[in-house]
């Protein structure tokens, strides 16, 4: 299904707590191009256009040319590209198969937007954070990673009632950053965490579509941010900690908690022709 694989990233933001799967297998082998294309022709592609559920709490257009899997084939989705698999995730894979798009709900409760966000000061708390996060990643087998700086500033923009940045990091034997770009989506109830996969060089045409894509997005009625009521619950934490890690921060209350935040899975896995192969075969049998 991706086709641009080779070297991508994938944030996961969440809890110390949370770590569902053990971290060794994640530099297996990936499986060979016919075995991969077989393990996703078996997934329960969802073809545009059609109108897909992410879980309880919203809904997305899925356009022409795209494809969507629910909860139960993105977590299949996300162990075939040998990323810990994840319980309520939810993918859209774009049109021509160079990107794809991981969605998830957190229950936070009703985040406030009446905070400024300075993105120098937030760049500086992450990259406080590299050598208490790396030695956490080494204590779990994974390479260290280091803070390089903004690819996009965080910024929060008051009418969509989304939050979005993309941030530089690079590994201890590659030069080249790896950037993730990351949207997080305001509801009533918490926040929609919505994670862009790219091959950087196609990256920020990549970003130009993915929000395309997310003018069909939608929370269902009574999960909008707008329907606040009194009584509802209110976050813990405002805009700046939802980039520095969001609930982590606040469970933690220390920089470790703020280091969860670039907890990055380096795809070490090249996909490649067989999956293209089969987003190819795909669109013709649509």
């Amino acid at each position: 299904m991706i086709h641009h694989l080779a070297r991508l990233a994938l944030v996961g933001v969440v809890a110390f707590g949370v770590l569902a799967a053990p971290l060794s297998g994640w530099s297996q082998a990936p499986a060979d191009g016919d075995t991969a294309q077989k393990q996703m022709a078996s997934l329960s592609w969802q073809r545009g256009p059609a109108e897909a559920r992410i879980g309880t709490v919203a809904s997305i257009r899925v356009a022409q040319g795209q494809a969507f899997l629910d909860g139960p084939n993105t977590r299949r989705f996300l162990e075939i590209n040998q990323n810990p698999p994840r319980d309520n995730h939810y993918t859209l894979v774009g049109g021509d198969g160079s990107w794809f798009a991981v969605f998830y709900f957190e229950n936070s409760g009703y985040v406030k937007d009446d905070e400024k966000l300075d993105a120098d000061e937030l760049l500086n708390s992450l990259k406080a954070t590299d050598e208490p996060g790396n030695k956490e990643r080494k204590r779990l087998g994974m390479p260290p990673l280091y803070t390089v700086g903004w690819h996009v500033p965080p910024h929060y923009d008051l009418t969509t009632k989304q939050l979005e940045w993309g941030m530089r990091l690079r590994s201890e034997d590659d030069a080249r950053p790896i950037v993730n770009y990351t949207i997080r989506l305001l509801g009533r109830r918490g926040v929609v965490h919505a994670t862009l996969v790219s091959d950087p060089e196609h990256l920020d045409r990549d970003i130009a579509e993915f929000k395309s894509a997310l003018a069909g997005y939608a929370f269902q009625p009574g999960e909008k941010y707008a329907e606040f009521r009194a009584g509802d619950r209110v976050a813990e934490y405002g805009l700046a900690a939802l980039v520095l890690g969001g609930a982590a921060v606040v469970a933690t209350k220390t920089g470790f908690g703020k280091a969860i935040a670039k907890f990055v899975v380096v795809g070490v896995v090249a996909l490649g022709s067989a999956v293209a192969a089969l987003f190819r075969r795909l669109r013709r049998t649509a």
